[in-house]
């Protein structure tokens, strides 16, 4: 009734060869760290995660985002790599040719940084060295230090192809990666230039935006008149020494209070020069004054206007941010020379206002917390206009969607408004740009199968390329990429792109671009499944300096990676934050060993995968509805995997496997093995299907304590590649409301039990009256469910509980408090006729009922039955209560 084909191969050293045989080879409680580091390594050894170019299988593909060399695993790489590895799991055990490829990349700024440090322990610098001699002190660092992420992505249970591992700086993508760039020059998308970018003055480099951090910090607001009289203007800085370099002032061209002096000139304070005004729409006349100071080397936008008004790039700082501008000034660091300058412009009485703090968003440079200077630098620069414009179009037609939905929209915001992208970086770690120049100003982009030029005057270009502009080619220069290899053949385009929503520019809007040049039009992927960030339980983000940094190998340590990673699915709803605390994973340690417990129980008693089910019409109807929910479980598990809703799916298991199988199932099933017989011997066969299905649902997402338990109850090789459950259309609603009448029944009992106070295990007699309803084959399993006995001589039941056409009458003498009892279910009835009285009011306005959707009348039309039922179960036990 479930599709669950076993293949049973020889079994291997360290499995177990007979079914159900059994518990005793299962420690009483499951550890985690005796079992998850050598199992990972068998899953390894024996090549189940190797994918083979040559199948006939259908392909499934994931390349991993490369995680920086220089890095360790942190939450979020846990989080994305939990649901990436889930995916590919499913796929294999559905029987495709699943591929999940590692990697690491160079990570240019932050390794170098690595190494200069070392080298400055020992007081020298990369100049020391000398450039080459460097690079192979980069890759010495590389092998003896970096690459830690690694041995921890197997700690987490990472389903990766180690044998097709890649990195950035390696032969073939490096390869790759000079191909590109000649294609890319060749075809005039890449050109040299001068442009503001982000600098750092530490790094001595340009900046990605990635690589810029904004923090809000306290700084000052100064206001300084330019000019005097009728020809003043104010403007407004935060960065006074600047002014130095600026080369005009701008206006909006309706702003009447300027426009006599468009066309103008003006003194610049400090300086000899006069500067002109200029009209220019980028102006905000609302904002400050409604003019603004115009730096064109110093600022984008600046750098902007100053394009549109032909206006001289006057460049006042070095690269190192000290002012090179000749006068008192000259040789101060910027900071220095800020607080001169407003101190010369107070001298003079050009400041007519200052503001101190000034809380507003500055940028840092991520590797070294240095202020990221805006910068006129002559670099490399990509034309990403008709790329980007690919990029959109694969998305707008269906080539590749974008999962969730709603997401589009910030996709397209970057696409349709991306600017020329800074590709060179001022490093030596890294690929270095393939251009050469000649003696008489020659340029030559030299491709990988062709000979630089040689002779007197010729030299290579200083500058490596931008780290992303590797990483952008990784969908295909990982499958071997200029070259037409089997990989690329058979694992090219990629199935699905998983990935924080925070780098849609930074990463996946490249690799579109460039998958699509690349590969003749053919998208890097067919589903971008965008996901959240992982926060602290408070939905704070994670942070080092707030103290709420998490290192998930702890909590591995402590509970398992299974438990960690059921925690992260379990929050993984569609692009939205992941909340996170310690205590939700304890929650699903807990899980975990639940689901060992409920096995090891099952095993115990015989639960067996041998031999085909037996017909419904053998079976109890705990057995059918279970094989019902099961089936049911399987369809919507599909469901939820193909929409990328791993809490849901995560959720919906747990709640599965805990409440239907281990809480209710496995408690019916006790009466039916405890009364032996061919009826047991059916269930025995039946317990063993719901294990052994339940178990492959949720190894995608907990791959350790699943494996373990399954290969001992059925005796077959590895989880890891048994087939995926297929629903086989099995149903039975009329079992599934037997089991649920039983539920109420058993439910309500508890309820009122606990309400009494009696202890779970306290043994109560009880009279059950069943006559009439589906539940008489279930006396012996209520009764033993709820503690129930048999009436005995002179049994007088003090409390009666009518429920779902049942009667449970039960004798408390000595144990119940009649008087609480009655002041329980008289709070319970206000509260049912409450709701009643209040669905009743709605359904009943007219005007509600012509506005509301369909749905939610209906949801409020239940609401009203439900306490309509409440109100006639509640009366009926305050009526069997007692006297007195």
């Amino acid at each position: 009734m479930t599709d669950t084909t076993n293949q049973r191969p020889d079994s291997p050293k360290g499995f177990n060869t007979a079914p159900g045989d059994d518990a005793a080879t299962l420690p009483t409680t499951y550890a985690p760290a005796e079992v998850e580091g050598e199992l990972y390594e068998r899953w390894v050894e024996r090549g189940y995660f190797t994918a083979d170019a040559k199948s006939d299988k259908p392909a499934y593909t994931i390349v991993i985002p490369p995680p920086n060399v220089t890095g360790s695993l942190h939450l979020g790489h846990a989080f994305q790599h939990t649901l990436m590895d889930a995916l590919t799991r499913r796929k294999r055990m559905q029987g495709y040719e699943a591929l999940w490829l590692p990697g690491m990349d160079h990570a240019g700024i932050a390794t170098q940084n690595k190494v200069e440090q070392q080298l400055a322990s020992s007081g020298l610098s990369r100049h020391d060295l000398g450039r080459e001699a460097f690079v192979e002190k980069v890759w010495q660092w590389k092998e003896e230090y970096g690459g830690k992420i690694l041995g921890q992505m197997r700690r987490l249970g990472d389903g990766v192809d180690w044998s097709r591992e890649r990195f950035t700086m390696d032969e073939g993508l490096s390869q790759a990666v000079q191909t590109i760039f000649k294609k890319l020059f060749d075809d005039g998308l890449i050109y040299r230039a001068e442009r503001i970018i982000n600098w750092c003055p530490r790094c001595l480099t340009a900046l990605s935006d990635i690589e810029v951090e904004h923090d809000e910090v306290p700084g000052e607001l100064v206001s300084i008149r330019y000019g005097d009289g009728d020809e003043s203007i104010v403007v407004a800085t935060t960065r006074a020494e600047t002014m130095l370099g600026d080369t005009a002032v701008a206006v909006h061209p309706d702003d009447e209070r300027y426009r006599h002096l468009v066309g103008t000139t003006i003194a610049l304070p400090l300086t000899d020069r006069r500067i002109p005004v200029v009209a220019d729409e980028h102006v905000d006349p609302e904002f400050g004054t409604g003019a603004v100071k115009v730096t064109p080397a110093h600022d984008p936008n600046d750098f902007a206007i100053g394009q549109r008004h032909g206006l001289e790039n006057l460049t006042v700082m070095d690269e190192r941010g000290v002012i090179t501008v000749h006068g008192p000034f000259l040789g101060l660091d910027r900071f220095e020379a800020r607080s001169a300058v407003v101190g010369a412009l107070r001298a003079e009485g050009r400041i007519v206002a200052e503001k101190r703090p000034y809380m507003h968003a500055v940028g840092h440079c991520s590797r070294c917390q240095t202020v990221v200077e805006p910068r006129l630098s002559l670099q490399w620069w990509v034309k990403v206009a008709p790329l980007a414009a690919e990029a959109g179009a694969a998305v707008r037609d269906g080539r590749v969607q974008i999962h969730p939905k709603e997401l589009e929209g910030r996709y397209f915001s970057w696409v349709d408004n991306m600017h020329d992208w800074c590709i060179s970086r001022q490093l030596w770690w890294g690929h270095r740009i393939p251009v050469w120049y000649g003696p008489n100003g020659e340029v030559v982009c030299v491709g990988p199968d062709e000979q630089a030029p040689t002779g007197e005057g010729w030299t290579q270009d200083t500058d490596v390329l931008d780290t992303w502009f590797s990483s952008g080619l990784w969908p295909f220069s990982t499958l071997g990429w200029p070259e037409q290899t089997p990989d690329l053949e058979k694992f090219y385009a990629t199935d699905v792109l998983l990935t924080g929503h925070d780098i849609i520019f930074f990463w996946v809007a490249r690799m579109m671009m460039f998958g699509l040049y690349a590969m003749d039009g053919r998208a890097p992927f067919h589903t971008i499944a965008l996901t959240g960030l992982v926060r602290d339980q408070f939905g704070k983000k994670m942070s080092k300096s707030f103290g709420n940094a998490v290192d998930p190998l702890d909590w591995m340590d402590a509970y398992g990676a299974d438990a960690v990673r059921f925690t992260l699915a379990r929050g993984a709803n569609p692009g939205a934050d992941v909340p996170i605390g310690e205590d939700w994973v304890q929650g699903s340690r807990n899980f975990c060993n639940k689901i060992w417990n409920a096995t090891r129980f099952a095993l115990m008693n015989g639960a067996t995968v041998e031999g085909p089910l037996p017909a419904p019409e053998e079976l109890t109807a705990a057995d059918r509805w279970i094989l019902s929910r099961l089936n049911a479980t399987v369809a919507e598990a599909d469901a939820l995997y193909d929409d990328y809703q791993f809490a849901k799916l995560s959720d919906g298991l747990f709640h599965f496997a805990w409440d239907e199988v281990f809480d209710w199932y496995v408690e019916l099933s006790k009466t039916t093995l405890a009364a032996g017989g061919a009826q047991a011997d059916a269930s025995r066969r039946v317990l063993g299907e719901v294990l052994d299905v339940t178990l492959r649902l949720l190894h995608p997402i907990v791959p350790f304590v699943t494996d373990t338990l399954w290969t001992t109850l059925t005796g077959a090789e590895s989880l890891v590649v048994a087939d995926w459950p297929k629903d086989s259309g099995f149903r039975d609603t009329a079992a599934e409301a037997e089991i649920a009448t039983l539920q109420q029944v058993v439910t309500e009992v508890r309820r009122f039990r606990s309400d009494q106070g009696l202890k779970p295990g306290q043994r109560v007699p009880a009279q059950l009256e069943l006559a009439g309803t589906a539940l008489v084959p279930h006396e012996a399993a209520i009764r033993s469910l709820l503690r129930l006995t048999e009436p005995e001589a002179g049994f007088s039941a003090t409390a009666s509980l009518p429920v779902a056409g049942a009667k449970v009458s039960l004798d408390l003498s000595g144990t119940i408090d009649v008087a609480a009892e009655r002041k329980r279910l008289a709070k319970d009835l206000a509260a049912a006729e409450k709701e009643k009285a209040q669905t009743t009011a709605k359904l009943g306005n007219e005007g509600f009922l012509a506005k509301a959707p369909d749905d939610v009348v209906a949801k409020i039309r239940g609401r009203q039955e439900a306490a309509e039922a409440d109100i006639a179960r509640i009366t009926a036990q305050l009526a069997s209560l007692p006297q007195g």
